[in-house]
């Protein structure tokens, strides 16, 4: 937990959607199955804000973020988003615009690691916020659609034209983002976009064992290596390797390196700090 806090409190109580922390691990569940979970104006600030605050928290070394329902998101609601910005003037539109890239901005940059385990639909929004993700875990039944052109909309939208095709490559980030078709969990895999894919009754158990994984491990290390993922993305050789040296040199002087090698001499397991 960062030792500088403000007058903000930390916020316990999210109104749009069920936060809950256990043994290192924040599990956040899109609650609305009867929309297959899709998105409204205040859910997206609510994911942007949470974000933002769980760096600040000590519960937190994993996030996971899943659906409740028949599917995981199905992007934004048609009704109280789409609906709504027709009438809405441009500068609400691009305030709106802006809050849900903020979202994605806001998961690439947290130091936890995040966890998408993805079921039925993602679609539109839903497919992005799995995107932004660390991991994706998927079911064999899943199935992403990235499908802003169909609703008459360019198919960059929350940074997918940024992340897509570094995850997956120009090709089929230009196929998935152009025609905006449904594709199924096994072309997903094949595509990249997919860190493990499951049987449809696995997901629970693929999911706890990897967020307990990384819970478990060495959060100093973990929040560094996402960092410079992220920040290497648009660098140069040799900007990395300054970069990755500068990083290296100052995990050497950490706890958990430390205590890697107390534990390793003692012939014991490492007991990591997460400093």
């Amino acid at each position: 937990m960062s030792p500088f806090r403000a007058s903000a409190p930390l916020t316990e109580d999210w109104n749009h959607f069920d936060v809950h922390h256990a043994d290192g691990v924040t599990t956040v569940t899109l609650d609305r199955p009867d929309r297959l979970n899709a998105l409204t104006f205040e859910s997206y600030a609510d994911l942007r804000d949470l974000l933002t605050e769980l760096p600040h928290r000590g519960d937190t070394r994993a996030l996971v973020l899943r659906g409740r329902g028949r599917g995981f998101c199905s992007g934004g609601d048609v009704h109280e988003i789409i609906g709504r910005t027709l009438a809405m003037d441009p500068d609400d539109l691009l305030a709106f615009t802006r809050m849900t890239g903020e979202v994605v901005k806001a998961m690439r940059e947290c130091p936890v690691p995040i966890i998408a385990a993805v079921h039925g639909t993602a679609a539109g929004a839903g497919s992005v916020l799995a995107l932004a993700a660390d991991f994706r875990v998927v079911t064999r039944s899943a199935r992403f659609a990235f499908l802003f052109t169909k609703v008459g909309l360019a198919g960059a939208d929350m940074g997918a034209a940024y992340l897509l095709p570094r995850v997956v490559g120009l090709g089929h980030a230009t196929k998935l983002l152009m025609l905006g078709d449904t594709v199924g969990a096994e072309e997903a895999d094949r595509c990249g976009l997919v860190s493990e894919l499951v049987d449809d009754g696995a997901l629970d158990t693929a999911v706890s064992a990897l967020a307990a994984r990384l819970a478990e491990g060495p959060a100093f290390a973990h929040a560094q290596t996402k960092a410079l993922l992220s920040r290497e993305l648009d660098m140069n050789l040799s900007g990395s390797v300054e970069l990755e040296a500068m990083t290296q040199a100052l995990l050497m002087k950490s706890a958990d390196y430390a205590e890697f090698h107390a534990a390793f001499t003692g012939r014991r397991a490492p007991e990591w700090k997460g400093r």
